[in-house]
């Protein structure tokens, strides 16, 4: 794959040089990432993971200086008094590194990756290995960081994947991501849901925005009065362009109210006397746990992940 600009060039040979000095990091949720960076030891970085996981302050003298020019080419540096500040993280995942908004992330152009990838990427990956027909077509709706659709397209590499957003920022993060995994079958669209791309598709990917978020911010702002409102519409999208045999799987969360899911039965009233086959489960119970204190949520009993999978008949 070919960058557009020279800070793109700059930012991909960051990524290939943080991974071939062995980064590893692990990301949080923002909660934990905030409790962890509270602790008076952890005021400045004093390594890698420091400087590009936590997303800490840092001495110019910390980093090699090839790291810190290419960091200065890639226009990914923040002055922070005498010290510095990345403007992206790295995130690692299933042997590849994603770069991603650094933290916190309030920008409303913010490019997310936390827990909820890593469960969305645990799923995708279940799918693939229990489904091994052939997959010509896929697509990843509200691709963000474009996690689930590198993943696809290095597990399937005969097919074409596109990688789908309405954020200018992730896509651009999402072709330098494809290119530091080396996902030569995979293109990254402005697209809002399906209505940018033409066809059928063998495999739809998402996993959207699912929180009610007071400044609505792309990457968090689901709709709705709990969140659900853009996990619907992708799958009323999805359901007019799935290829025959084709599947829908999209993780979402689902804020339960009165222990009752009102996800679950907006899904049965779309799909009931329908001739596709679905099958949906709870991945995590209880994920962000916070939100409940007030806003939309204050009456709600818990948050769940969930998985939904939804597969149009052969024939």
């Amino acid at each position: 794959m070919t960058m557009d600009t020279a800070q793109d060039r700059a930012l991909l040979h960051l990524g290939q040089a943080l991974r071939d000095r062995g980064y590893h990091f692990i990301t949080p949720t923002p909660l934990t990432h905030e409790r962890v960076n509270q602790r008076p030891e952890n005021a400045l970085a004093d390594d890698l993971h420091g400087v590009f996981g936590w997303s800490r302050p840092f001495q110019h003298e910390l980093l090699p200086g090839p790291l810190f020019s290419l960091m200065d080419q890639a226009q990914v540096l923040e002055a922070c008094g005498s010290r510095w500040r990345s403007k992206v993280r790295l995130s690692s995942l299933d042997g590849q590194l994603f770069l991603h908004s650094a933290f916190p992330t309030n920008a409303s152009d913010a490019v997310f990756f936390g827990p909820d990838t890593y469960r969305f990427a645990n799923a995708i990956r279940c799918h693939l290995n229990q489904h091994t027909g052939m997959i010509r077509r896929a697509v990843d709706i509200g691709c963000g960081s474009g996690a689930g659709a590198i993943l696809t397209a290095l597990a399937r590499p005969q097919a074409e994947v596109l990688a789908v957003d309405i954020n200018p920022e992730a896509l651009r993060l999402t072709h330098i991501n494809a290119a530091l995994a080396g996902a030569d079958n995979l293109r990254a669209l402005h697209s809002d849901l399906l209505s940018a791309v033409d066809g059928e598709f063998d495999l739809i990917l998402a996993n959207p925005p699912y929180l009610v978020d007071a400044d609505q911010r792309a990457y968090r702002h689901g709709g709705g009065p709990l969140g659900a409102g853009l996990s619907l519409a992708i799958l009323d999208a999805a359901l007019q362009r799935l290829a025959p045999g084709g599947t829908l799987l999209l993780y979402t969360g689902v804020a339960m109210l009165d222990n009752q899911d009102p996800f679950l039965a907006e899904v049965r009233r779309r799909l009931q006397g329908g001739a596709t086959s679905w099958t949906y489960r709870e991945l995590d119970p209880d994920v962000f746990g916070e939100e409940l204190l007030g806003g939309a949520y204050v009456k709600c009993d818990r948050i769940a992940a969930v998985v939904l999978e939804v597969t149009r008949p052969a024939s």
